[in-house]
């Protein structure tokens, strides 16, 4: 079968940035022309899809999602959250290690690739543990991780406090060449915290969690990566001190790379102020300072990646007093919509996005990835300019935990396609 890509302006950086004809045949790009120059004239049976006017990218990639399968299949199960990703423009995704049984062997990783085969949709590419059963107390076997199909270690969800730990996960790691994505978190200082410490909750009588508790312990990875002369990646970075810190050892030449997610830099601590609880979550949002500093790291490529920390909850967890609440939210489905108003608002470029969004986390993730003739045909299309109203009733996720239901949003994912096979279409 042909597909024939036309009209759309291909950003794929490093690489292209034009507007071209893409051929697709058997699931791969088969031929790149510029527009108007014959790609079309293929035959009958070319299936045409018209991108004028529409952004062309290498598949987005959420390298920080959580599948609540197995264990928790009520929330999200690992089809319908590659259905979610689908939806929101992602052709693959990482999640984390921390369903019940926890990914900390073989065999968990190859479940969730045959469950993610029968979903036969978007790519998976598992996150392991760091240590079993995301105690923080001994090493899991990384050889029989990575054999098995996992693409990264962390304990996402919890930190790895002992630092010896730390050290040995990030050598160990460094011989099998995968990156060690870390949860910053001292449990000390966040104690039972369950919003930003400050104004906010004070006035409404909530323990707060201060930004130490995150940049503590970015400082201590960002030394213990020195030390080991390895590399960490940083995840969910929230605070302008963490912000600071990753700049800084980016300039001394440190391994590190960070991501955030788009709560952090759309949100502030004042979208709890009614005990929403679809806006709890750990990190928490915090103060618009700490949200400028964020901006500013998206900016100057300090901070790496977009991720969501796609977190499903079902109304139990969420429908509760505020401080009994699980943490988090859904994001594969508004994160695109939501990272384009960087663009907007002058933060980012379109480049810059899709950086951001595809071609760093491939990177650090070591995919191969890209819009090349003979590479697998794993594209995103999006619509900067298309005008809704995000409702959340409408989502393929299987949980409505979202600050941003009912939001006017301006742009969106419009098209999937993974392999040459199209599974999303809304152009």
């Amino acid at each position: 079968m042909l597909v024939l890509i036309k009209g759309g302006r291909v950003i794929d950086p490093g690489n292209l940035d034009g507007i071209v004809d893409i051929l697709i045949k058997n699931g791969k790009i088969a031929e790149i022309k510029e527009q108007g120059s014959g790609v079309e004239e293929q035959g009958s049976g070319v299936e045409v899809i018209d991108a004028s006017g529409k952004i062309v990218t290498p598949g987005l990639i959420d390298m920080h999602v959580h599948l609540r399968e197995p264990g928790h299949e009520y929330k999200e199960t690992i089809k319908s959250g590659c259905l979610a990703a689908a939806h929101g423009g992602f052709t693959a995704i990482c999640p984390m290690p921390n369903t019940n049984p926890v990914n900390d062997n073989g065999q968990i990783t190859e479940y969730i690739l045959k469950k993610a085969g029968v979903a036969d949709t978007v790519r998976v590419y598992p996150v392991a543990a760091i240590s079993k059963g995301l105690n923080g107390k001994s090493l899991c076997e990384y050889g029989e991780l990575k054999e098995a199909g996992a693409i990264a270690f962390s304990d996402d969800g919890n930190p790895v406090s002992n630092s010896q730990l730390m050290r040995r996960a990030m050598e160990y790691a460094k011989g099998f060449n995968m990156p060690i994505i870390s949860h910053c978190e001292n449990l000390d200082l966040a104690a039972n915290g369950v919003v930003n410490e400050g104004a906010v909750a004070t006035s409404m009588g909530l323990a707060g969690i201060p930004n130490a508790a995150e940049s503590i312990m970015v400082m201590r990875d960002i030394a213990l990566c020195e030390l080991t002369a390895s590399r960490i990646h940083i995840a969910h970075v929230s605070t302008k001190e963490s912000v600071l810190a990753i700049r800084n050892a980016k300039k001394r030449g440190v391994k590190v790379t960070a991501e955030t997610a788009p709560n952090y830099f759309t949100l502030t601590e004042d979208a709890i102020k009614d005990y929403n609880t679809n806006a709890k979550m750990n990190p928490p949002l915090r103060s618009s300072q700490d949200r400028e500093t964020i901006l500013k790291g998206l900016a100057d490529g300090t901070i790496d990646v977009i991720a969501t920390d796609h977190a499903p909850h079902s109304y139990i967890e969420k429908e509760v007093e505020f401080d009994q609440a699980a943490n988090g939210i859904i994001g594969l489905e508004t994160s695109v919509s939501l990272s384009l108003k960087l663009v907007h608002d002058g933060v980012i470029s379109l480049t810059g996005l899709v950086e951001k969004m595809s071609t760093n986390p491939a990177k650090i993730l070591g995919l191969d990835t890209g819009i090349t003739a003979g590479r697998p045909a794993d594209i995103s299309i999006i619509d900067p300019d298309l005008s809704y109203k995000i409702d959340s009733s409408k989502f393929q996720s299987l949980s409505r935990n979202t600050p941003f239901n009912g939001w006017d949003m301006k742009g969106k994912a419009v098209l999937t396609m993974v392999s040459g096979k199209i599974l999303f279409d809304e152009i």
